[in-house]
Parts: structure tokens; C-alpha cells; sequence
């Protein structure tokens, strides 16, 4: 176990891969704002960070030497505070630049989201059961991100051909990412649970969800015993349709739940 397994829960996920400072002011770019970000979500209930990191121009970025730059400032400053790196592509990387990511991080991450649909997208099944197991052996808790009930029966499948460790099996169902301006609503978790119910899969799993449903859809996902991310990377409002002032008003909502 590590302090990313079971799942906290609640996790902050505060930037994302594509929103700026154009988005939101408030929304942290640089590893100061991150961690200075990171305490005030801790303080307001969040127990981790889910963690982007970005490049000098804002942009998505993939380093192991970013992501230990920005462990060491979160070690040192909000100790208490685990942080889950990410390797999603977000149009930029290739499951081989993934794969190559994990094996220099693994080291020294204590968890990392991985989009099963990301990581498989070469078929390269033998790449990709070399780099979850080496995760599994270094300690690494990996958090499986589904984006449908298709992606539930895949990882089943995987598991069961040994692709994927099913010990500690740590999950994320992503509600609405491919409906018209994202919007999400909490009848699109039944999907998921209904497959992960058919497939006996059995996980510790949390919700992330797009637009003005967000706050309905992560107090079901807590009512039938799931946990929350929340955080500008999904949504930028409050339940009352304002603009949200910070990452931090955002989990003490959810908090509140």
C-alpha cells in the first residue's frame, strides 16, 4: 500500500494539460504556483494532487526531471500531501514517449494516472505489460483512466492476459469527455459501474467529471462508494453556476459533500 492506495478520497487535479492563465488567472502553470496551489487544496480537504506539469511556453510536458523538481518542492513544502504524476499524451506524446517517461520516473513517483486507451493505442501489448509491471515492482500505484464502459472490458481483458497487475487495482471513470461541450451529467456513471459489475472487476475507484454537472455527478460517484477529483483541470465553476476564484473553493465544495 502507499498513500495513493487505497485512493484518497478526494484529489485535486488543478491544471490539466490544456487550460492557462487565459482560462482562469488562478489556474497554476509554474511548480511555485502548483505547490503554493497543492497547500490551499490540502488545507481546503483534498488528501493528493493529480499533477501536470508544463514546458517554459505553458504548454503539456512530459519530463521526469520537471515532475522531481516538482515532488521535491511538494516534499518539502505540503509533506503530507502525496502527488499522482500523468502521462497522457494529450496530442503530444506517443505511447512509446509514455512508456519512456515512466521508466525514468518510476524511481521517484509515488503514484501516476495512465489512460489505458492511451498506453495500448500501438498494440504494443508487450511495451505496455513491461511498463505496468515495472510500476508495480518499483512501488508506483497507477490509477487506470477509463474513458468508457468499453475501456472497463478492456481492462478486464488485459488483466486477465496478465497485461495489466490486478493487485491494488486503482481506477478513474471519466464522465462526458466526448459529449458536446463536455458537459457531464450522473447517469453517465451507471456505464461503468454496470461493466465493472459484469466483468468482476474489482477496484478502488473515484469520478471525474466536465461542466456545470460536475459537483451532482462527484456526490453520486461518493454516494455509491467511489471517491471525487476535482479541480480547474475538469471544471472551472461553482455548483451555482459562478466562476470559481481558486482550485481550493472548489474542493471545500466537494468537501462539503
Amino acid at each position: 500500500m502507499t498513500r495513493l492506495s487505497p485512493l484518497p478520497r478526494i484529489m485535486v487535479a488543478p491544471n490539466g494539460a490544456r487550460r492557462g492563465k487565459a482560462d482562469h488567472p488562478a489556474l497554476p502553470v509554474t511548480i511555485p504556483e502548483i505547490v503554493a496551489t497543492a497547500a490551499a487544496c490540502h488545507e481546503a480537504g483534498a488528501g493528493a494532487m493529480h499533477a501536470h506539469v508544463r514546458d517554459a511556453e505553458g504548454r503539456h510536458l512530459l519530463d521526469a526531471g520537471v515532475y522531481r523538481e516538482l515532488i521535491a518542492e511538494m516534499d518539502r513544502k505540503v509533506p503530507a500531501m502525496p502527488v499522482q504524476i500523468t502521462s497522457e499524451a494529450a496530442g503530444r506524446y506517443s505511447p512509446a514517449e509514455q512508456r519512456a517517461l515512466l521508466r525514468e520516473i518510476a524511481a521517484d513517483a509515488e503514484g501516476v494516472s495512465i489512460a489505458l486507451s492511451e498506453m495500448l493505442a500501438d498494440d504494443d501489448t508487450a511495451a505496455a505489460r513491461a511498463s505496468y509491471h515495472a510500476l508495480a515492482e518499483a512501488g508506483v500505484a497507477v490509477q487506470h483512466i477509463l474513458y468508457d464502459a468499453a475501456d472497463v472490458h478492456r481492462l478486464a481483458r488485459e488483466i486477465a492476459r496478465g497485461t495489466v497487475p490486478g493487485d491494488g487495482l486503482t481506477t478513474l471513470y471519466v464522465l462526458g469527455r466526448y459529449t458536446t461541450g463536455q458537459q457531464s451529467t450522473p447517469a453517465m456513471l451507471t456505464p461503468f459501474l454496470d461493466a465493472a459489475h459484469e466483468t468482476g472487476l474489482d477496484a478502488d475507484w473515484a469520478t471525474c467529471a466536465f461542466g456545470q454537472g460536475e459537483p451532482d455527478c462527484l456526490r453520486s460517484a461518493l454516494e455509491h462508494g467511489g471517491k471525487a477529483r476535482v479541480g480547474f483541470e475538469n471544471n472551472l465553476f461553482m455548483a451555482d453556476g459562478t466562476l470559481a476564484p481558486d482550485n481550493a473553493a472548489r474542493v471545500r465544495e466537494i468537501a462539503g459533500l
